[in-house]
């Protein structure tokens, strides 16, 4: 440090005035007010009508809804198709010389 000057200047001694300490309180009760208890705007118990009835009620739903989609995709209730036999397989017969002829027409 060369110079002084580059120095902080000391505080002045603040924290022996009255003002101070009044102004720390006012802070603090401000503070203090503002962690309060408020009224709550919940009830602290839950209402059966508000909360839980209609969850159960989803949950009914969904349930009715998942057993009637298990009912209808059941495979027993659905008509069996004609076309759903595999067909069996033909043997097939080419003619004699079908093989050159396919040749000479990619040449």
């Amino acid at each position: 440090m060369r110079n002084k000057g580059e120095l902080a200047r000391p505080e002045s001694r603040r924290w022996v005035r009255a003002d101070d300490y009044m102004g720390a309180m006012a802070r603090r009760r401000t503070e203090r007010r503002k962690r309060e208890w408020h009224p709550r705007t919940q009830p602290e118990s839950p209402r059966l009508l508000l909360s839980t009835i209609p969850f159960l009620a989803l949950i009914a739903a969904l349930a009715i809804l998942g057993l009637a989609i298990m009912i209808i995709a059941w495979p027993g209730s659905q008509p069996r198709h004609p076309a759903a036999q595999p067909i069996p397989h033909e043997q097939g017969v080419a003619q004699k010389g079908w093989f050159q002829e396919a040749e000479k027409e990619f040449r």
